[in-house]
């Protein structure tokens, strides 16, 4: 089963870095940890900026109430018709 959570993503990123610190690898191995160290951190920042952008949503919600829901149809739901519950 894939792992899908932020808690998840923290045991990811903390184990790329145990292999990068592994003093066994050749440096080709280590080129390639390298490489996707970099890959990794890219696609951890995307997952970092769309829970960031989650929580701010969640923020004004709990600001605001439901007079922003029309604006954020994630938070609001959207029926079959594209409209918001």
């Amino acid at each position: 089963m894939p792992k899908t959570s932020l808690a998840d993503l923290n045991d990811h990123l903390f184990a790329q870095l145990d292999r990068l610190t592994d003093q066994n690898m050749t440096p080709e191995e280590t080129e390639t940890e390298i490489k996707r160290a970099g890959a990794m951190i890219g696609v951890a920042d995307r997952i970092s900026s769309n829970a960031d952008l989650s929580l701010k949503a969640a923020k004004l919600f709990a600001e605001h109430g439901k007079v922003v829901l029309p604006h954020l149809p994630r938070i609001g739901g959207r029926t079959s018709e594209g409209d918001t519950e």
